[in-house]
């Protein structure tokens, strides 16, 4: 059986541990492929010392590493993933609001692959559907990988992000997920993701669904909530700026 592909949009060094790294990590323990696509290396002056931290990062987390100048399209059509995975349009970083839409665009364009998941860092992900359990031993793997990352460690311990918000959606995930007043997730600590499924050129929001520990898969149900015009609205951050520079 051919092994199947995931490819992640990443768009800085480290991104890859900070997007959805629970959701990555399930589904290379799954068996799959999992290419982290670089979108880019940071400020120019940075760009030697994180391009040794990202494949050091990328080497303890067994993920194959692409720095890709070619844009989301070639990479599509030369690896045929069956799920890619991106940054929200709507995440408030200009780079990363600019790699989710490109992605969208590459994948709605080839027609495939069918889902892909999107994740959520600096802005607060707005419709998420998918939670993935992160388990202790979990959570110590992608800091693991991460301090491979030790420039941007010593100027903002991201190690922190990643605990507290898998704290947080632990707490607030169910309701998040399945609406206010839900009952609890069956586990602790939890990473969110909104799953989208592009049916006949639209994107539909994916049924909500819950995945414990060693559970990944792309059995999701298609929804009735058509995302496709609020997906392509401008940005809070392009209406209005980011404090960004």
């Amino acid at each position: 059986m051919e092994q199947p592909v995931v490819v992640h949009f990443s768009p800085h060094p480290d991104d890859e541990l900070l997007g959805a790294p629970g959701a990555l990590f399930a589904l290379r323990d799954a068996g799959w492929r999992v290419v982290n696509v670089a979108c880019s290396l940071g400020r120019p002056e940075e760009r030697e010392r994180r391009r040794a931290e990202l494949e050091e990062a990328c080497r303890r987390a067994s993920f194959e590493l692409r720095l890709e100048t070619a844009g989301p399209r070639s990479v599509l059509a030369e690896l045929q993933p069956r799920l890619v995975v991106a940054p929200s349009p709507h995440d408030r970083h200009p780079l990363h609001e600019e790699v989710g839409r490109q992605a969208l665009a590459a994948v709605a364009r080839a027609g495939a692959p069918g889902r892909v998941w999107l994740w959520g860092l600096w802005g607060e992900l707005a419709l998420p559907s998918l939670a993935l359990e992160l388990t202790g031993d979990r959570l110590d793997e992608i800091e693991l990988a991460l301090e491979a990352h030790a420039g941007e460690l010593a100027r903002s311990d991201l190690r922190r992000l990643v605990r507290s918000r898998a704290d947080l959606n632990g707490v607030v995930g169910a309701e998040r997920i399945f609406g206010f007043g839900s009952g609890g997730l069956p586990f602790r600590a939890a990473e969110l993701l909104t799953e989208l499924a592009l049916v006949a050129t639209r994107w539909r929001l994916c049924e909500p669904r819950v995945l414990p520990q060693g559970e990944v898969n792309l059995d999701s149900t298609p929804g009735e909530t058509d995302l496709t015009e609020w997906l392509a609205e401008p940005s809070v951050t392009a209406r209005f700026g980011a404090r960004h520079n």
